[in-house]
């Protein structure tokens, strides 16, 4: 197999290890990947912006995902995205000022049955409500 497959094969699982270190993955990062793996710093790019789970700025200590496929789409997400930004003071792609929540919105995070979903770090949350917006987000407290 010749560098470059092998570095493309490598390059998602580097990533979300560096992400998980730092939290976000800086632009030395990702320059040092491109070099130690053989490919371009615009494949690395491509590949980090691709996927919603990877980040270029520094996030919150908990990140909000809130999905807004169709099946979130059609129990209506939209009342819950708006729910979040009303409990938390920001909207999707921010950060609020103490560093506490981050809030993005997602394609599926393949909770579908309990539409809608959202997720916080690594939990999920689904038949969301605004009154369960504010039950979830006081344990993150």
């Amino acid at each position: 197999m010749n560098k470059i497959v092998r570095g493309q094969e490598e390059l998602l699982v580097l990533l979300k290890e560096a992400q998980n270190k730092f939290g976000y993955l800086p632009k030395e990062v990702m320059v040092d990947l491109a070099e130690s793996l053989g490919i371009s710093i615009g494949d690395v790019y491509g590949v980090v912006t691709f996927y919603s789970f990877l980040s270029i700025k520094p996030q919150g200590r908990n990140v909000i995902r809130i999905c807004k496929s169709m099946p979130c789409f059609l129990k209506n997400c939209q009342t819950i995205i708006k729910s979040m930004e009303a409990e938390t003071g920001i909207k999707p792609g921010e950060t609020t000022l103490d560093g506490k929540f981050s809030f993005e919105l997602t394609n599926c995070i393949g909770a579908c049955d309990i539409a809608p979903a959202m997720m916080i770090n690594y939990d999920v949350y689904g038949d969301l409500t605004p009154r369960k917006i504010s039950q979830i987000l006081k344990a993150y407290e």
